[in-house]
């Protein structure tokens, strides 16, 4: 791929990765400031630190990468323009959050409370859906005419890997450690909490030594026989500090990282992005044709704006507003197209993510209005219901007696159309009815358990 300039002029790009090869530690802060933040107290990413980490647990990783990358340059090629690339197809991606906590009285929610609310986390995830699908109306939306709709959005998985009803919330005390590094206790978390990182986006939210967050770039897994199997997909997901996971509510009470976009910047690594420095000693290569060479990182509390002489002398403007940058969070509101190019071919190419989006866990097509079909019917074990409906609403699965006794019911927050699993567990056999309520509709349907 090239990089394009403002000067309309071709910069041909660094061929390899070198080091930058797999995850990204992002944010550094002071590590002496563990219970008051200070906002100025910000350094530079561990990215080379972390990479070499995983590169010594796979020495295969670096070519896994360096082919992914060859494999989305080819597919880019295939279309004339960026914005070709991106299809209209709407990817939704299930999400878990593992709350790794040591609050030995259980309490959820609260100052400084490491174990943090539901109302937090979904805070998050309704930030997510913002700026990756640019929403008119809210922080995610930009009127820059190189911006783009990324058309992925993000929601709390409805099912578990045992095919159970869940809110995509798990949590987990551990009184051994109070905080974690992210250089050497990722396996362990892995360890606290997993869901398959072909099914889920795992997202583990606890206290970390000083980072914000970190993730686990996308690869390609080998094909070859006698190749060993990736390592790493234990870890595969984003690690995210309990302070930054939200938008003002709850322990989100850093001005500078208050508005959720921690958990934006990282996940868009999760799909392949890189910063927009290109990671390297400065004007270094992100494999993105729309964003400009810049120097280094914009790391700072103010929405300034910065400029680079990266091409032959001559200055030009960062793109200090794209969520890649290390801007505070209210100057970000843009991923570029060629960064939604790059994102959409990841999902099209890195197995674990391909596998995701077709996954049992993902939602289904959605409808114009509410649709249930229910299956097997008749059963003898838990069926499965694909609840279907317009756009991400909030519903309940009520399960009746023949008598219109109601005997369970399960709320599904904010949910886009998803197959989700009904128990029946201690039940007799006999005729019950089945009933999906939203907001404004109702459907309901017979279910004969054998």
């Amino acid at each position: 791929m090239t990089k394009l300039v403002s000067s309309n002029r071709m910069l041909v790009k660094r061929i390899g990765w070198s080091w930058l090869a797999g995850s990204f530690c992002c944010l550094l802060i002071s590590s002496a400031n563990a219970q008051t933040i200070d906002e100025t107290a910000l350094n530079r990413c561990g990215t080379v630190e972390r990479e070499r980490i995983l590169q010594q647990r796979n020495p295969n990783r670096l070519r896994q990468v360096n082919e992914l990358n060859r494999r989305i340059e080819q597919l880019q090629s295939q279309s004339k323009t960026l914005r070709q690339q991106a299809d209209e197809k709407i990817y939704r991606i299930p999400v878990v959050v593992h709350v790794v906590h040591s609050t030995a009285s259980g309490q959820i929610g609260g100052a400084n409370n490491i174990n943090i609310s539901d109302e937090q986390i979904n805070s998050q995830i309704q930030v997510l859906n913002e700026d990756y699908r640019r929403k008119e109306g809210t922080n995610g939306y930009n009127t820059s005419s190189i911006g783009a709709d990324a058309g992925i959005e993000f929601y709390l998985a409805t099912t578990d890997p045992n095919g159970q009803p869940t809110n995509g919330i798990t949590r987990h005390y551990y009184a051994q450690k109070g905080s974690f590094d992210v250089f050497s206790d990722d396996l362990l978390l892995s360890q606290i909490a997993y869901w398959p990182s072909d099914r889920y986006l795992n997202i583990w939210v606890t206290r970390v030594n000083q980072y914000l967050g970190f993730t686990q770039f996308p690869t390609t897994a080998d094909t070859l026989k006698g190749l060993p199997s990736d390592v790493n997909e234990l870890t595969d997901g984003s690690i995210i500090d309990y302070r930054y996971f939200g938008r003002q509510t709850g322990t989100v009470t850093n001005n500078t990282y208050a508005l959720g976009r921690t958990a934006t910047h990282e996940i868009g690594h999760w799909l392949g992005l890189i910063h927009t420095w290109g990671d390297g000693d400065g004007c270094a290569e992100d494999y993105v044709a729309d964003t400009p060479l810049t120097k280094a990182a914009n790391q700072t509390t103010q929405c300034r704006q910065t400029y680079s002489t990266c091409v032959a002398g001559k200055q030009t403007r960062d793109l200090t507003e794209d969520f890649m940058d290390y801007s505070p969070d209210a100057c970000m509101n843009l991923f570029t197209a060629g960064q939604v190019a790059r994102m959409r071919a990841v999902l099209a190419l890195s197995p674990r993510r391909v596998k995701l989006i077709n996954s049992s866990a993902g939602p289904l097509a959605e409808t114009e209005k509410l649709t249930i079909n229910l299956y097997p019917n008749p059963t003898t074990t838990a069926p499965s219901i694909d609840v279907q409906l317009k756009g991400s609403q909030s519903f309940t699965v009520d399960l009746f007696d023949a008598t219109g006794r109601q005997l369970r019911t399960t709320t599904y927050a904010n949910s886009p159309s998803s197959r989700i699993s009904l128990p029946v567990t201690g039940l007799a056999t006999g005729i019950y009815i089945v009933r999906v309520k939203t907001d404004g509709e109702t459907a309901s349907k017979r279910l004969l358990l054998q």
